[in-house]
Parts: C-alpha cells; structure tokens; sequence
C-alpha cells in the first residue's frame, strides 16, 4: 500500500493536519517540529500527489498577472519583461506558476480580476500598476483577495506593495543635473494618473525647490511610457522659447525617445543637452551615448513581490499589509555630461 499522510502523521508523533502544514512550509508550525515531519517523510520516502493536495485544500498554486490595458507598454518596454523574469523565478523556486491576464474581450481591469478569482484561477494576484483612485485596488480589498502591488499603495489602500522611493529617486536625479550646474531641467513623465509618475515629479519638484530655482509648469510633459512619448515629449520641450538645458526622463525607453527627437533637430548630448533616464535597463549602457539612469533594480522588484504574494498565500491571510522599499542608485554615464573614465564617479559625488 502506498504511504498516506496519515502514516507519516502517526510516526511522527503529530496530527495530519500538522504533516500538510509542513508540507506547505507554513511558518506556524515550530522548527523542531517541522524537522521531525520532515525526517519521517524522507524515511517512509513520502511524495505527496500535488493535484490532490491542491484540490483538496482548493489550491491553485498559480500567482495572476494583471497586465496593464495599454498592452504595448508591456511587450515594448523592457522594464516589464523584466520585472516578470524577476516574479517568474521567484515563483518557479517556491513551486508556482503564472497566470498572465490581457486586456482581451474588451474586459477591464476589474472585470479580469473577477474572471480569474471566481474561476479559482489563482491564489493570489500581483498588480503591476496603481492610479489614484483606483477601482482595481478597492475591488481586491473588498474581496479580500491574497495581493501584492508593485509600487506604492495609495495611502487609503490596505494592500502590500513593494516599491522603490520614487519621490527619493526623482529628487536625486535632479539634484544629480543641479550640481552639474543645470537649472532650466525639463521633465517627461508617464501618465499624470499614475502614482508613480506623481511621486518622481513631486521629487523633482522638490530638488528644485531646495535649489532655490523656480518649478516651471512649462516644463513638465506627460507621455505613454514609450518611445514614441519621449519623442514627443522632447519635442514639444525642444519647441519653448526658452529651451531647457538638461532633461529628467521617467523611464529610459522614454529617454530613447528623446535623445531621437534631439538628435534629429541637430542637438548634441551631452554637449548641448543632459538626459537622465530611470530604470537602467540592459539597453541603457549601449546607448549612443550611453544613458545616465537610475537603477531600481527591476528584477528584484518583481522577485520580492512574488515572495511577498506566497508568503501570504502560505500564510492564510492578507493582514497586516507589508511595504518593502528596494533601493536605487544613480548610474554615471555620458548622457549627462558628468563621465569620468578614470572611476566612473562624479566629481562633485567623490
């Protein structure tokens, strides 16, 4: 006869119900306990059957992707692939899979939500993007549904996230083109809806006010987070009486775009303009010239949301929400005017 949970249950000393926990790596059940299951399981050479285990338990152990309606965004900037290779490993060392939601059949965000929750689809959900007011974010509330945003939770929002200190990095990468004696800094950003876009202009906005220089709204333009955005984003900057000197790019696709638009009306960088981008995506370094960005470790990003996301699954409850912050870094190429070949430091940051 086959060995059943319950066998290795009575060899152990301990209920059933304690052998499935183990077996779950729920974090309740104490480490000498869980040591003892463990060496009984591998004594009795217990495997257990994962599709009964998950029907029984109604398990899936399958994380939804909710992906962004604008659907070009996701397979034309490289910051999502990669933030879905860092979710995928994640997911894949702890015995998960993905299940990835488009916006097909005219379905909106919410509607694909309840497509996967109430066909059991998933355990849980990582979202990938969060506006203000967003109507996504009170439907996983309201259904208490096991997930994990990345990028900071509205303040009302009782969900976990992880996330980087975007208005931290926006004040950073303008206090970076500050110091290099740059004050006429234009800045491209993503939708205006987005808190992630609300944070890294608020952060700039800050940067220049503690500069003592004046925020001109003139300056400020908001694009789809594509190349074709930074591009028009660059032009219409390029096109003000009073030019800027120096150009705060959202997101490095975005910073492409720009360099384009400015190559293309005659314009030399760094000579004749900065750029700085955000993300530092593998492209960013072969760049010409290569792109000064700030790195928000992107993989990690989805990595700890995926791990964030199981661990609550495992856990069986999705209070107390968590917030992790992954640090960013700025990263010195010639974009910005600053390169030093000797340590790749500037000057002024040695």
């Amino acid at each position: 006869m086959p060995i059943s949970i319950k066998d290795v249950a009575a060899k152990a000393g301990v209920s059933p119900s304690t052998v499935s926990r183990v077996l779950a790596n729920n974090p309740r059940i104490s480490p000498e306990t869980s040591e003892r299951v463990r060496m009984v399981l591998k004594e009795l050479n217990y495997h257990p059957n994962e599709i009964a285990r998950s029907l029984v338990r109604q398990e899936t152990r399958t994380l939804g992707l909710i992906l962004p309606n604008a659907i070009d965004q996701f397979f034309l900037n490289p910051f999502f692939p990669e933030v879905l290779r860092g979710i995928s490993q994640a997911a894949r060392k702890l015995g998960y899979d993905l299940f990835l939601s488009t916006a097909s059949q005219g379905l909106n965000d919410v509607e694909r939500l309840d497509q996967m929750v109430q066909s059991k689809r998933v355990d849980g959900v990582i979202l990938l993007t969060v506006k203000l007011d967003d109507p996504l974010l009170k439907r996983v509330q309201d259904n208490h549904v096991p997930a994990v945003l990345i990028g900071r939770s509205p303040d009302q929002a009782m969900v976990s996230s992880i996330n980087n200190d975007n208005k931290k990095a926006g004040y950073d990468a303008t206090m970076h083109l500050l110091k290099l004696g740059h004050q006429h800094i234009g800045f491209i950003g993503g939708s205006p809806e987005l808190i992630l876009t609300i944070d890294r202009l608020s952060g700039y906005a800050q940067a220049l006010n503690d500069a003592n220089v004046p925020f001109d709204p003139q300056l400020v333009t908001s694009e789809e987070f594509l190349e074709e955005g930074g591009y028009t984003g660059m032009m219409k900057l390029l096109a003000l009486p009073t030019r800027p000197s120096a150009i705060i790019a959202s997101d490095d696709v975005l910073a492409f775009g720009a360099m384009r638009a400015a190559g293309e009306l005659g314009y030399h960088i760094p000579q004749d303009l900065a750029i700085v981008g955000f993300n530092d995506i593998p492209l960013a370094k072969i760049a010409n010239p290569p792109l000064t960005t700030m790195n928000v470790h992107i993989f990690e990003l989805g990595e700890g949301a995926a791990t964030m996301l199981i661990d609550q699954i495992a856990n069986g409850s999705i209070t107390p929400t968590k917030t992790q912050i992954v640090p960013h870094n700025l990263i010195v190429r010639r974009s910005c005017g600053a390169w030093n070949p000797t340590n790749n430091l500037v000057s002024h940051l040695s």
